[in-house]
């Protein structure tokens, strides 16, 4: 569900909640509960599984090695030929590219699919 659609059908909820409440003025807690749980919600479903994710990428880049058969967030497979601080080597093939950590998406464990032709 797309966060516009989130946050239009929760601002739903509560004006249909607050009118259907007594007439009677709601506490200040009373009139900051659906923002509240409007962010609550936010950061169960948005932000909480993105940082989660980030922190596994982050982990599994620190822990590359030469010789790590890797895929580039632009889909180019290779094998880490040498490393420095955050500069990364990568031979595909005949050719070597030098790419930034941050560009490596994934460690491929196994077989190239490429090894078969050579």
């Amino acid at each position: 569900m797309k966060l516009s659609a989130l946050l239009v059908t929760l601002s739903s909820i509560a004006a249909f909640a607050q009118d259907a409440a007594q007439p009677e003025q709601p506490g200040a807690l009373a009139s900051f509960l659906p923002l509240i749980l409007l962010f609550v919600v936010m950061w169960l479903f948005f932000i909480r599984p993105k940082q989660k994710e980030m922190k596994q990428m982050d982990d599994m880049r620190k822990q590359l090695k030469k010789g790590d058969k890797v895929m580039t967030a632009a889909g180019i497979i290779g094998t880490i030929a040498n490393m420095e601080e955050n500069i990364v080597t990568l031979r595909t093939g005949t050719s070597t590219i030098e790419l930034e950590k941050a560009a490596i998406l994934r460690v491929n464990h196994g077989h190239s699919p490429h090894q078969n032709l050579r």
